[in-house]
């Protein structure tokens, strides 16, 4: 089996405190984490679980591990994604009690899959997962861990494609909650967090301004309107790209302009793909492309700019700045892809993901799906669930408190009015 993080790493020790002190600032910032650890340390609900996760391995996911940890769980996690991990959050996590961290920064496919193998070998009661690659992992090569799954979590839009594709087969095995499509995580992690936090990354890794810009957002999903409203909000202007019609026509209404990407692709200065799908970009719109545009993409895999279409097209390719990689065609135009075609808000060097706040949001929906499962598990059959609304209102209860803002509540009158149906005019 693959050995943990601090087994691999020479200056592990060094890591570790770096590691502590990203986790303690976040750690700060993340009152419903520390409302739902206080329960959880209490109740110990998880104790005998083995939880398995495959997330991206920064300071905020580690203080959801240690969350999960706190309350009696035996947690093991690695990266969803090659370039998303910090390496010394993935050390000060692995040093906690109960938890085992197999997450790399820049391992090849091969170590990938090994630290997800890794986690899979601890037979987890319960996977927690952001993008579906340990589900897949599961039903192909461990389908006799299956029988003892009580349920998993799927963390983002990508996944839960995925498993609802999966699902439709008749081949998901097991329930799963889509976390992704509760309330708490679409209205604020997918929007404000996925907005701040790509635009953040492009402008730090290529230190230019967004003032005058055309920025072409491809989709217009919740990652999207929340990358065009926060681009917006820098003086972008902001050209939208759209396969659905109702949402081609709700950017549209929001005052964006709206076109194919093939006339996109002849203005835009910065390219912005959130779709989820692949080859959203590819060589019959790099040809028409300025001089030094920028190509980056907030979808989870990196298949929405064609990679290998655009190197074909390249008679140069070099490292223009850290996290940029300039692509020289024959004509001389320069075009620059950011972070890999990888998730730009977490996979850049400077990368550090969505805010915390944000985060603590998200991880508390997470927390308390596990905690369904463990509690209800044997009330969901095999499929995509959508979590209870009751607990994501919890969680948003929980945050309200923390920031000391109060609201109304239902009288009885009120609340026996909206659920009858025999008050009329």
């Amino acid at each position: 089996m693959t050995e943990s993080i601090m087994a691999r790493l020479a200056d592990a020790d060094e890591l570790r405190e770096s590691g502590a002190r990203k986790m303690d600032w976040a750690r700060q910032h993340m009152p419903i984490l520390e409302s739902i650890r206080a329960d959880f340390e209490r109740d110990q609900p998880f104790a005998g679980e083995t939880i398995g996760m495959a997330m991206h391995v920064e300071a905020k996911t580690a203080i959801l591990a240690e969350t999960l940890a706190a309350g009696g769980a035996e947690v093991a996690i690695t990266g969803c994604n090659p370039l998303s991990t910090h390496d010394d959050v993935s050390v000060a996590l692995d040093a906690i009690d109960g938890v085992t961290s197999y997450a790399e920064r820049g391992v090849d496919d091969e170590a990938y899959y090994d630290a997800m193998h890794a986690v899979l070998a601890h037979e987890p009661s319960i996977t927690v997962d952001d993008g579906m690659d340990l589900v897949a992992l599961v039903h192909e090569d461990y389908p006799e861990l299956i029988e003892t799954i009580v349920g998993g979590a799927e963390e983002t839009t990508t996944g839960v494609h995925r498993l609802r594709a999966m699902d439709a087969d008749g081949a998901l095995e097991y329930p799963i909650f889509a976390v992704n499509d509760t309330p708490m995580k679409r209205l604020f992690d997918n929007v404000h967090g996925t907005g701040e936090s790509s635009l953040a990354s492009i402008a730090m890794t290529t230190n230019l301004s967004w003032a005058g810009k055309n920025l072409v957002v491809a989709g217009f999903g919740h990652c999207g309107k929340g990358v065009a409203r926060k681009a917006s909000g820098q003086n972008a202007d902001v050209i939208v790209t759209e396969v659905e019609p109702r949402r081609a026509l709700e950017a549209h209404m929001e005052g964006y302009d709206v076109m194919p990407m093939d006339e996109a692709a002849a203005i835009g200065d910065v390219f912005l793909t959130t779709t989820g799908n692949r080859d959203v970009i590819g060589e019959e719109h790099f040809e028409q492309m300025d001089d030094g545009v920028l190509l980056a993409n907030a979808g989870h895999f990196d298949i929405e700019i064609d990679l290998d279409a655009l190197s074909d097209l390249a008679v140069d390719t070099y490292e223009a700045r850290d996290g940029v990689q300039a692509y020289e065609l024959d004509d001389g135009r320069r075009l620059n892809v950011l972070a890999e075609g990888r998730l730009v808000n977490l996979a850049t060097p400077i990368a550090l993901g969505h805010p915390v706040e944000v985060m603590d949001q998200s991880f508390g929906v997470q927390a308390m799906a596990v905690l369904e499962l463990v509690e209800n598990g044997d009330d969901y059959d095999a499929g995509v669930h959508d979590l209870p609304d009751a607990l994501d209102k919890e969680v948003a209860e929980i945050k309200l408190a923390a920031e000391g803002v109060e609201f109304d509540d239902l009288t009885d009158d009120q609340t026996e009015y909206m659920d009858s149906w025999q008050h009329g005019t």
